[in-house]
């Protein structure tokens, strides 16, 4: 039985492209590129465990729980390899895949994101006052987090929905995320991994720096890097620039 919350859209004889979350957001965090790349692709969206309609657990997540999820989700649909584009733990997510579950990837995006990200015990105490207080407490510094404030300032509405739904999701599951990311460090098996990989960065990107992916793509065979003015969140920020960029990698 599969547990996953997901979707399958697009063309029956299609390649698939499987789009991985951020933490704290939804796969609707893809529409800015999905009605686009489902003309292309079957796209397949879910959510990632801790949210939405996935399972939230009271126990903490693993990295390689989150990256055995895709492939039992690649299993459940009969689909034996497939494109991938994550965004922050979704692109974390990707990485693992590239070490771990190489044979079932064509090519990978992975945006926002790092070998290593945050600290262990920061995100330690996260996940402790999330549990403890709920996800209102991060609501009013989620902003600062994911966007530039550039951005705040010009589309407030969408920057409200984004607050709005993180506010809605499970504290638990939440916090059995930030609990993945404490232990997640795939800083010494970058040079194990193997797929065509396009790393994409937040030029203002206060979590996951142009740095962190740099030091992706000088470690990881057949990798680029490509750079947005955005902060954490690229894929809402500059929605169009990186749609473009990704069909334009999976299509070389």
């Amino acid at each position: 039985m599969m547990e996953l919350d997901y979707r399958l859209d697009g063309p029956d004889n299609a390649p698939v492209l499987v789009l991985s979350n951020s933490l704290g957001t939804l796969w609707n965090s893809w529409d800015g590129q999905f009605s686009e790349w489902r003309k292309y692709y079957r796209v397949l969206r879910y959510q990632t465990r801790g949210h939405g309609g996935s399972p939230s657990g009271e126990t903490p997540f693993t990295l390689a729980q989150l990256g055995q999820d895709v492939v039992a989700l690649l299993d459940h649909l009969n689909i034996a390899r497939a494109h991938f584009c994550g965004i922050s733990l979704g692109g974390l997510t990707g990485l693992w895949l590239n070490r771990y579950a190489a044979s079932r990837i064509d090519r990978l995006v992975v945006a926002n994101t790092a070998a290593r990200i945050g600290q262990r015990d920061a995100w330690l105490a996260r996940a402790a006052q999330v549990r403890e207080q709920g996800l209102s407490v991060l609501a009013a510094s989620a902003p600062q987090r994911w966007f530039t404030q550039e951005y705040i300032e010009q589309r407030p509405g969408i920057v409200e929905n984004f607050i709005d739904q993180l506010e809605q999701l499970s504290p638990q599951g939440y916090a059995a995320c930030c609990e993945a990311l404490a232990s997640a460090d795939l800083r010494n098996e970058l040079e194990e991994m193997s797929r065509p990989l396009l790393v994409i960065a937040g030029e203002q990107d206060p979590v996951t720096t142009v740095e962190d992916a740099q030091r992706i793509v000088s470690q990881c065979a057949q990798s680029q890097l490509v750079t947005l003015p955005a902060s954490h969140l690229s894929n809402v920020e500059c929605s169009v620039p990186f749609c473009q960029h990704v069909l334009k990698f999976l299509n070389e």
